[in-house]
C-alpha cells in the first residue's frame, strides 16, 4: 500500500514562504562559515593572528535616512580584546577595510599595535581612510592593492573640516564673530594639535624624525579634503613604507563581506589564544 501526499496551492505558497524565510539565514550561516574558513587557512600561511576591521562604505536605508558603519567604541573593545589574545611574539596582521571613525576609538587602537612587541602588517586590500589610515600608519609595515587608498587624518569638527574653520576665522575680524565661533575654532587648533602629535609618536622609530614630523603635518593639517585618495604610489611618494604584496587570501575575504542585509559584526577573529612556541617560532592554537 503506497502512502501519496497530495499539495494543494495553499501548501505550495506556505512551503515556498518557509523556504525563502530561510534562506538569507542559510546564507548568512556560510557566509561566515567561509570567512571563518578562509581567515584560519591564512593564520596557518602566515603564523600570525588575523583580525578583520570591516564596515561597508554603502549605505543601507531605514525608513529613508541612509545608514552606515563607522569605527566606534565597540570596535575598540574587540580589537583590543583580540589582541590581548594574542602573545606578544606572535605577529598580527589587521585587514582594513573602513572610512573611518571616531579618532578616540581608532586612537586606542593604533596605541595598543603601535606598543606591540611582535611584528604587525596593516593590509588595506581597498580602502582605510581616516581612522583606518590612522591605524595602519601604527603598524610595522603597511600592505596596499595596487588600486587601494589610504586618506588623510585631519580632524573633523562635526560637519566642518577643523582647517577650514580655522581659515574662516582668520577671514573675519574677531569682533565680528559669535561666542561659538570663538569656541570652536579654539577646539580646532588643539584637535589639529592632538592629531599631528599622535601621528608623529605612531610614526617615530619607524622613520626618521624629521620625516615622521613632517608626515604628521601633512596628513593632519588639513591641506586636502578629507575624502583625498592617498594610493599606493602616492603613499609611497609621500615617504612611507608601503608594500604591494597582497596576499589572495585577503582579496578572498573581501568577496565575502556583502552588503548585508543584516547586521554582520565589524570585528572578526578566531577565539582562543596565539601562543609562540620553539625555536622557529611556531605558533600554538589554544582553545
Amino acid at each position: 500500500m503506497t502512502a501519496t501526499m497530495n499539495l494543494g496551492p495553499v501548501d505550495i505558497f506556505w512551503a515556498f514562504i518557509m523556504l525563502s524565510s530561510l534562506q538569507p539565514i542559510v546564507k548568512q550561516r556560510w557566509t561566515q562559515a567561509s570567512r571563518r574558513l578562509l581567515i584560519a587557512r591564512l593564520e596557518r600561511k602566515r603564523r600570525s593572528r588575523v583580525i578583520l576591521l570591516a564596515h561597508r562604505q554603502e549605505t543601507m536605508s531605514f525608513l529613508g535616512f541612509p545608514l552606515a558603519r563607522y569605527i566606534d567604541v565597540n570596535d575598540s573593545e574587540e580589537v583590543l580584546r583580540a589582541i590581548h589574545l594574542t602573545d606578544p611574539n606572535v605577529p598580527i596582521d589587521i585587514v582594513l577595510h573602513t572610512p573611518g571613525g571616531l579618532v578616540l576609538a581608532a586612537t586606542q587602537i593604533a596605541t595598543a599595535i603601535n606598543r606591540r612587541k611582535g611584528k604587525v602588517t596593516a593590509f588595506v586590500p581597498h580602502y582605510a581612510m581616516s581612522g583606518g589610515t590612522l591605524i595602519a600608519l601604527a603598524a610595522d609595515e603597511i600592505v596596499m592593492s595596487e588600486h587601494a587608498v589610504m586618506g588623510p587624518v585631519d580632524p573633523q569638527m562635526g560637519q566642518y573640516p577643523a582647517a577650514s574653520i580655522l581659515t574662516a576665522v582668520e577671514q573675519k575680524s574677531k569682533d565680528r564673530l559669535h561666542d561659538e565661533t570663538l569656541i570652536l575654532a579654539d577646539q580646532a587648533v588643539k584637535a589639529i594639535h592632538q592629531v599631528h602629535d599622535t601621528v608623529r609618536d605612531l610614526l617615530r622609530g619607524k622613520y626618521p624624525d624629521a620625516l615622521a614630523s613632517n608626515l604628521a603635518t601633512t596628513l593632519s593639517e588639513g591641506r586636502w579634503t578629507h575624502d583625498f585618495p592617498i594610493t599606493f604610489d602616492y603613499a609611497k611618494e609621500l615617504g612611507l613604507h608601503v608594500k604591494s604584496d597582497m596576499p589572495p587570501e585577503i582579496l578572498d575575504l573581501m568577496a565575502l563581506y556583502p552588503q548585508p542585509v543584516r547586521s554582520l559584526p565589524t570585528v572578526e577573529y578566531l577565539p582562543g589564544r596565539r601562543v609562540a612556541e620553539g625555536a622557529r617560532g611556531a605558533t600554538a592554537w589554544q582553545a
